[in-house]
C-alpha cells in the first residue's frame, strides 16, 4: 500500500477564523429555547467541545442535566442558522490561514477538522469566508463525538483511513490548533502538535502544553513545513 498523505486536522475559531461575540449570541438562543430561561452564566469555551460546554454551562445555571446532548445540539444548529450573517459581519480569516490551506492541498495533503464545533456549525463557519472547499468535513472530529479532544483526533484519523483506503497512523497527522486543550489532545492521541498563538493563549502556554512548534501565526509557511516533514520522516 503507498504511503499515506499527511493528515492535517485544524481547529476552526482562533486558528482559521476569528469571530467576535457570536459564540455567546448562539448559546444564549439556544439555551433558552431549550430551557425557557435566559442564558445567565456562560461556560469558557476556549479549545472545547460543545458537548463539554454544553453540560458545564447547564450547571452553572442550575439546570438538570437530564437535558439530552441531542435536544441541545439540534438548538445550537437553529440558532446558527439564524445568525450566518453574523458570522461574515463579525468575522475574518486569521492572517495565513487561506494561503497555508491552500498550500496543503496543492501538496496532497487530506484536511480536516478537530472541531469542539457540530459538523452543521462548523461547515458554516468555514462557508462564511470560502475555506470550506478545502476540508473534507466528512473525516473530521467534532464536537458532538465526546468532550476528550484526543478521542476527536483518533475518530478523525480513523475515519480518514476508512474512506481513503490508507494507513493513516495518528504520529503521521499534524493537529493545528490555538489552545493547549489542541495540544494535549494532539499529543494524548499520539500526534503532532502545532500551536498558534492567534487566541487568548499566548506562546508560552502552547509550548508549556508540550506543542512540538508554536507559531504567532500561520504565515511562516515555511517552519510549519519544516517540523511537519522532520515528523514523517522520524
Amino acid at each position: 500500500m503507498p504511503e499515506a498523505p499527511l493528515l492535517v486536522l485544524w481547529d476552526i475559531d482562533h486558528t482559521l477564523v476569528a469571530i467576535t461575540g457570536v459564540g455567546r449570541e448562539l448559546y444564549a438562543l439556544a439555551f433558552e429555547r431549550v430551557t425557557g430561561q435566559p442564558l445567565v452564566h456562560m461556560a469558557d469555551m476556549a479549545g472545547r467541545t460543545e458537548q463539554a460546554i454544553i453540560r458545564e454551562t447547564l450547571a452553572l445555571n442550575s439546570v438538570e442535566s437530564a437535558v439530552a446532548f441531542e435536544v441541545f445540539y439540534a438548538a445550537l444548529v437553529d440558532a446558527a442558522r439564524s445568525l450566518e450573517a453574523r458570522f461574515r459581519e463579525r468575522g475574518r480569516v486569521l492572517p495565513g490561514a487561506r494561503t497555508a490551506m491552500a498550500a496543503f492541498r496543492a501538496g496532497g495533503a487530506v484536511q480536516s477538522l478537530v472541531t469542539g464545533n457540530l459538523p452543521s456549525i462548523a461547515a458554516a463557519k468555514l462557508e462564511a469566508f470560502g475555506l470550506e472547499a478545502l476540508v473534507d468535513f466528512e473525516v473530521g472530529g467534532y464536537g458532538d463525538d465526546g468532550s476528550d479532544r484526543a478521542v476527536l483526533v483518533r475518530l478523525a484519523v480513523e475515519r480518514s483511513g476508512a474512506k481513503y483506503g490508507h494507513a493513516f497512523k495518528a504520529e503521521h497527522a499534524v493537529v493545528i490548533g490555538d489552545t493547549p486543550h489542541d495540544v494535549r489532545g494532539a499529543l494524548e492521541a499520539g500526534a503532532v502538535a502545532v500551536g498558534v498563538a492567534t487566541g487568548a493563549s499566548d506562546a508560552d502556554a502552547l509550548a508549556a502544553a508540550g506543542a512540538h512548534v508554536v507559531l504567532p501565526d500561520l504565515r511562516d509557511l515555511a517552519a510549519l513545513h519544516e517540523v511537519l516533514l522532520a515528523r514523517r520522516a522520524a
